[in-house]
């Protein structure tokens, strides 16, 4: 019992009791597949802590909050900014409030907000996965409604596949990129990706090699979810690779940190660098020079997420929205070195 004044106990709390992760306590809560010890601990910390799932009702099949949670990486980010702004804009047309939750696409603390949506009893989820599809299990098995927007959960386990999710073209916009600096003598070509981009990353070596370009698994740099770790990744990858003549970034942060790395490093763009980056954000065009920008419809994902959550009736397994190659200046032909 919690006399009054006294904090309520958490999913949390119950996952530090007893020494496993949220998205465990979660599964074994709701029924789902752990080992007898995970599962003989998680339920005697749970009853030595008096824990009870859900804040409004124990059944989360019948009682619900209403309401749309929303889970993004980063909403400093101007992209997951436009895609939340797209999601308000629908939600608000059907009376819905919307929870917004921020994962640095960090799994661990996106499986705690994935406890906290339980225990609050959600009744509909957008999320930008972070990568670990098993965290999704429990809510969907608890009947949640989950949308995934920008990209899928991988691995796609079990009822995990199943979620109907809204992507750019990413396939698409990689090869038209691929394609023009192909065209424009390149071969020495690098990608600078995140975590949760290796359908990008896959789409770029796929279409490296439809060009006969062979695919270099060093010029493939990988950043952390921080302005810092994409800095680091952008300044190691020119600095380790002088051959390369040109650099796909796999988002706005990653392309802003291209941009500051080759600056600082006295490497001219697009005379010894050419530099292409996904989402076409303000500064995008006001950079010296203006950079070329596969551009995506970020508050259109947004808003047909939305679209699919919160409507009734059959729902497509997967919407794919245009995305666009617009040229500006940072771009050249491949110069001999």
């Amino acid at each position: 019992m919690h006399g009054a004044g006294q904090r309520r106990t958490t999913i949390k709390d119950v996952a530090e009791a007893a020494g496993v992760g949220v998205a465990t306590v979660s599964r074994v809560l709701s029924g789902g597949s752990a080992s007898a010890e995970t599962r003989e601990k998680v339920l005697a910390a749970a009853a030595r802590l008096d824990y009870h799932p859900s804040a409004l009702g124990r059944n989360l099949r019948r009682r619900r909050s209403g309401g749309v949670g929303l889970l993004v990486p980063d909403i400093t980010d101007s992209f997951y900014a436009r895609l939340a702004d797209g999601v308000l804009s629908c939600a608000r047309s059907y009376g819905e409030p919307v929870t917004i939750g921020v994962t640095g696409d960090d799994p661990e603390r996106e499986s705690e907000l994935i406890g906290m949506l339980i225990e609050q009893s959600m009744d509909r989820v957008i999320a930008v996965p972070s990568g670990d599809g098993d965290a999704w299990e429990p809510v969907l098995r608890s009947g949640v409604n989950v949308v995934f927007a920008s990209r899928r959960a991988e691995p796609e386990v079990a009822d995990v596949a199943d979620v109907p999710v809204v992507l750019a073209d990413d396939r698409g916009g990689v090869r038209t990129a691929v394609e023009y600096l192909t065209g424009l003598g390149h071969r020495k070509i690098a990608f600078l990706a995140r975590r949760g981009q290796s359908q990008r990353v896959a789409a770029f070596i796929d279409a490296l090699e439809a060009l006969g370009v062979p695919a270099d698994d060093e010029l493939i740099a990988h950043a952390r979810a921080s302005r810092d770790s994409a800095y680091a990744a952008a300044a190691g990858l020119l600095q380790r690779r002088p051959d390369v003549t040109a650099v796909l970034t796999g988002g706005n942060i990653l392309g802003e940190a291209a941009v500051l790395a080759a600056r600082e490093l006295d490497v001219r763009v697009p005379r010894d660098v050419s530099l292409i980056m996904f989402d076409d954000v303000p500064w995008a065009e006001l950079c010296s020079p203006p950079l070329t920008v596969i551009a995506q419809p970020a508050q259109d994902i947004g808003y047909r997420a939305a679209e699919l959550v919160l409507r009734q009736g059959r729902r497509p397994r997967t919407v794919t929205l245009p995305s666009e190659l617009i040229v500006r200046a940072s771009c050249g032909p491949r110069r001999p070195r």
